[in-house]
């Protein structure tokens, strides 16, 4: 800038030498003067400009390393944003980051109302109306680093909190091993979500040879066709709070579920021994009970009911059908239980179901991993369509009369009909007809009769 100010100091004087030259010293010394004064204004804006290039760059300097601050908080909110999922709800109720943890709520309500036929000569408050909050259940899963995955549910019906399942599992390749609170491989309708039965209640036999959820560790293999699991068990865990509940027992299932061309097929058979060691002293209290209510679950009246026995051991054994060909499926199973008491004959109880469906719109029954899965309907309600509608008819059979034990017969003819407006909602009715035999009611005449049952269901899950 020096440079530039000497220049324009020599420039002036260049130009106005030749005039200078003419005039008188009088003139020449205002002319000078004035030449001064205009070099000095010149200077002072030559430094004023110089500074002014000097603030500028200082401001591009500070400007630039802010940006590069900007930049680099950016990228670093960025990563804060990608490393907190957010959550939602819906198909897609999974929030998950780039390290392999995620966190999946769900949930399912289902409101039953029921009317049970009273047959003459039992009067009994649980028969006529009855309703109830069947499930309200919540939980959340995921995944954990390194292939682990959890999994925590309870249930609210009942206004009282029950734990489902508590389970931590490990996968790697076509094996995967679960610690906890889980299904002990009972069958495929016992295994299926109630989210995607086809009768508001499973068959009669599940809940009469008290399949339930039990504490315990288990391998399951999976390839192809073929699916393998087996694992041992100790109580629940409500009977766990119990110092005197040590029972246990080796459970397994294995199934054959190949598809030819649309068709799906599914063979299936499982095991189960326990040993109820916590009930050796039979005399203060009995092993196990087996018994059923009428095709709903509102009512505890029971029908069918060996009161309790002195159970020591308990070996059982079911086989499993199904097919599913377009809107049509078809499946059977069936269970037998023989229980070892201690001191008399050892009785062998059966159940058994044979069902049938068929989709009124043009739909088709869910499958995955050896069990029934979720029906997505096709065209669903608020999106031009009415959802999907299913009839299902079925016939259950529980026989709870052996080696000298008279717990009664069950022979029941259902029907359902099943509305499904979204993936997550469904309403359905049910209608059976009981027969009952050799029912174990005192004080009847005739302990041969019949009732009618009606049922409604509404639930919604996510």
């Amino acid at each position: 800038m020096k440079r530039i100010a000497f220049l324009l100091t020599a420039s002036a004087a260049a130009i106005a030498a030749p005039a200078m030259a003419q005039q008188t010293p009088a003139e020449m010394q205002a002319e000078l003067e004035e030449l001064r004064n205009r070099v000095q204004t010149l200077e002072t804006l030559v430094e004023r400009l110089t500074q002014d290039q000097s603030r500028t760059a200082a401001q591009a300097a500070e400007a630039g390393q802010a940006a590069a601050a900007a930049q680099a908080s950016a990228e670093q909110t960025a990563a804060t944003v990608a490393a907190a999922p957010e959550v939602s709800f819906g198909a897609a109720a999974r929030a998950s980051d780039d390290n392999g943890w995620s966190f999946q709520p769900f949930g399912r309500l289902q409101y039953d109302f029921a009317h049970v036929g009273e047959p003459d000569g039992i009067a009994d408050p649980g028969l006529g109306f009855s309703n109830e909050l069947r499930r309200g259940r919540v939980g959340v899963q995921g995944d954990i680093p390194g292939g682990f995955g959890y999994k925590l549910e309870v249930d609210f019906a009942d206004n009282d909190v029950a734990v489902t399942d508590a389970i931590i599992t490990y996968e790697t390749g076509d094996f995967d091993f679960t610690v906890g609170q889980h299904n002990n491989f009972q069958g495929l309708e016992e295994l299926t979500s109630s989210r995607f039965t086809s009768f508001m209640e499973r068959a009669a036999f599940t809940d009469a040879f008290n399949f339930e959820r039990r504490v315990g560790a288990s391998v399951g293999y999976a390839a192809g066709d073929v699916r393998v699991n087996a694992g041992v068990f100790t109580d629940d865990i409500d009977a766990l709070t119990d110092d005197g509940n040590n029972g246990h027992s080796i459970d397994g299932r294995i199934v054959f579920s190949p598809q030819v061309g649309d068709t799906q097929l599914h063979f299936g058979a499982n095991a189960h021994w326990r040993e109820l060691a916590e009930l050796r002293d039979v005399s203060v209290n009995p092993g196990a009970r087996y018994r059923q209510r009428p095709f709903v679950h509102t009512t505890d009246t029971r029908f069918i009911d060996t009161a309790g026995l002195a159970v020591q051991e308990e070996t059982s054994f079911g086989l499993e059908a199904a097919v599913i060909s377009g809107r049509f499926h078809a499946v059977a199973e069936g269970h037998w239980l023989t229980a070892e008491l201690a001191n008399a004959a050892d009785p062998t109880f059966f159940g058994g179901y044979v069902e049938a469906g068929v989709f009124l719109t043009g739909d088709r029954r869910g499958y995955r991993g050896g069990r029934f899965d979720r029906t997505r309907p096709n065209s669903p309600v608020g999106e031009g369509g009415i959802g999907a509608i299913q009839f299902n008819v079925r016939y259950d059979y529980l026989d709870l009369s052996d080696a000298g034990v008279m717990g009664g017969r069950q022979n029941l003819i259902g029907a359902s009909l099943i509305w499904t407006p979204i993936d997550y909602a469904r309403i359905s009715i049910n209608y059976g007809r009981a027969e009952y035999n050799d029912t174990p009611i005192p004080g009847l005449i005739d302990n041969d009769f019949g009732v009618d049952v009606f049922g409604l269901r509404t639930e919604v899950d996510f």
